[in-house]
């Protein structure tokens, strides 16, 4: 009984899905089986679309869309998030497995599916050292700069299948440039049925807006070429695919290629979470239920390692399925298990119509869905919060479309982060003073009508005093005290804006007290007064610190003790000769 308990404990804390399910509400089953039925839906012709994108045959996106969905039911604490083939991800597969491939079809699956068992490897790795913060690495910018990247750049490619004619290069700036010339060698037939289809997707979400328009779209296509046998006639067509259910097998791993794979794995990994986390909170605070982070590695790294069992691709959450479930009222996991399930019928009965859907028209619903990602009005917006957001969003976004995904995602994480760096080594700061009938401080910048108050120089260092910005803080200090119009006797630090010192910092801090020393300066500390006498007495410092330091809870203490140290100055200055002041 004890070890039925701690296995039922471990469940419970492993399959936060199965914890649902096993006290599954049964008012929630009309919502959930109409909104899995529709998941499936948009889920088909996407899948089999994405795999196109991803280099890998139709099949595979359907695979990669069953054994996912049942292992995020299972591990997931998202009631919303769907996972399966996505446009940002697959995009990323191709431009990682391509060039290693060189052509071979084989090893492209082989490749495939190796990345997709690394990817998660390396979530479940993630969960285990709680690595989910690491999705706000991340910044907003970057992942604006990435979507609307990646949606130029499908946008681009897919031309191609959607007027039948194949570009001779592979960059996209080189594209652009062939486009003009290439269009002259489009295919009139299948030109017709691509602009068709993406047409009849726009008018299909107007008219039609309870369907799923690609599915809509595609049917509509691949009826078309059914009964004008336009597959004779130089339109390209999906053909025969494999009808049935994905063989679950341990994969053969190209072992020879598997160190190239580790850094794209690592990112795929990264790119892929912070993307479904993305999806995942949003709908969370929507319908207001919490979810852990963590948790959402496991079950990110569960289902990419089912979709490489089943011969599939790397997933990650997908919004445009997840906001089908949730605008059809899905209310827990068991959408996915319903999505998941009738994708497995459909591939039992459906696939010999399959064959006839035209290979313009994934291409449409590609586009399509690639112009759903492009948000440029996000870009504009971070153009207004400040030139640094708005800068790394565009080199993102170039760095994406026509350098290559992995390539410009990296570039932009660099540059993010030297950007951080530059505003830790050197951080905002601020000259403090008051208003004339005032108490509280003010930035001298940002508040004309204060005034310093003479004698006393007030500095903030808003950043932790740390090895790469303690002789910065030192000198500047220093520099302004000898720059003062009036001479200075006290300096005093706002220590309640530095969050930490490290020994580095602490050296600075002793640096600084005994310049000000030689200059006949007293340095006072504002703030964290009783965390500053804590780590001294621990260090055996206390009595020093309290000799050479002015320590104060708050600013207006220190101008309190200033004041009363200038009336002091001024009674002994002016006390008559004999008398004691």
């Amino acid at each position: 009984m004890l070890a039925l308990h701690f296995v039922s404990r471990w469940l419970t804390k492993t399959m936060p899905g199965l914890t649902l399910l096993r006290h599954y509400p049964k008012a929630w089953w009309s919502n959930d089986w109409r909104a899995g039925i529709s998941v499936a839906a948009v889920a088909i012709p996407v899948g089999v679309a994405y795999a196109q994108l991803a280099g890998m045959s139709p099949v595979a996106g359907l695979y990669a869309s069953i054994l996912p969905l049942l292992a995020y039911a299972l591990f997931g604490s998202s009631r919303q998030l769907i996972v399966g083939p996505d446009a940002a991800t697959c995009a990323m597969i191709f431009s990682t497995l391509a060039p290693i491939a060189a052509g071979d079809a084989t090893l492209y699956v082989s490749l495939s599916v190796s990345l997709a068992l690394l990817t998660g490897v390396f979530c479940l790795i993630a969960s285990r050292l709680r690595l989910g913060f690491l999705a706000d690495f991340l910044s907003p910018p970057i992942l604006a700069g990435f979507l609307n990247g990646v949606a130029i750049s499908i946008v681009v490619g897919q031309l191609g299948k959607v007027f039948g004619f194949d570009f001779s290069e592979n960059g996209l700036i080189e594209r652009v440039m062939q486009l003009p010339f290439k269009i002259l060698e489009a295919h009139p037939i299948t030109s017709a049925v691509g602009l068709g289809t993406l047409l009849l997707q726009q008018v299909a979400r107007r008219v039609l807006p309870g369907l799923p328009s690609a599915l809509v779209a595609m049917v509509a296509a691949g009826l078309m070429v059914f009964i004008f046998r336009l597959d004779q006639h130089g339109v390209s067509v999906i053909g025969a695919l494999p009808a049935g259910l994905p063989k679950v097998h341990w994969p053969v791993l190209p072992y020879s290629q598997l160190g190239e794979l580790l850094g794209s794995a690592a990112g795929l990994a990264l790119i892929s979470f912070s993307s479904a986390m993305l999806t995942a909170r949003s709908f969370a605070a929507k319908n207001r239920y919490d979810i852990d982070a963590d948790r959402e590695f496991t079950a990110l790294g569960m289902a990419n390692i089912a979709a490489g069992f089943s011969q599939g691709f790397a997933i990650s959450g997908a919004d445009s399925r997840t906001a089908v479930n949730d605008a059809m009222g899905g209310k827990s996991q068991m959408v996915s298990i319903v999505a998941a399930l009738t994708i497995a019928i459909a591939m039992l009965l459906l696939t010999p119509a399959l064959y006839f859907v035209p290979i313009a028209a994934l291409g449409a619903v590609l586009i399509t869905a690639s112009l759903g990602l492009m948000n440029f009005a996000s870009i504009q917006y971070f153009r207004l919060l400040g030139r640094g957001e708005w800068l790394i969003a565009i080199v993102t976004l170039i760095g994406v479309a026509c350098v290559g995904v992995m390539q410009g995602m990296l570039f932009a994480v660099l540059l993010s982060t030297l950007r951080l760096l530059i505003h830790l080594a050197r951080p905002q700061e601020a000259l403090l003073g008051v208003y004339p009938t005032g108490q509280s401080f003010h930035d001298l910048k940002h508040h004309p009508d204060a005034h310093a108050i003479s004698g006393l120089l007030v500095y903030r260092f808003e950043s932790p005093l740390n090895f790469f910005n303690a002789h910065f803080f030192r000198q500047r200090v220093l520099s302004l005290v000898d720059g003062s119009v009036s001479p200075v006797q006290w300096v005093v630090i706002d220590v309640a804006t530095i969050s930490q010192i490290d020994a580095a910092g602490e050296q600075a801090m002793w640096q600084l007290q005994q310049a000000l020393a030689e200059r006949e300066i007293r340095l006072a500390l504002a703030g964290r007064k009783r965390q500053i006498e804590r780590r001294a007495q621990q260090q055996g410092q206390l009595e020093r610190i309290k000799r050479d330091f002015l320590l104060f809870s708050t600013l207006k203490q220190a101008r309190i003790a200033y004041e009363q140290h200038l009336q002091a100055q001024y009674d002994l200055n002016h006390c008559p000769e004999g008398a004691t002041p």
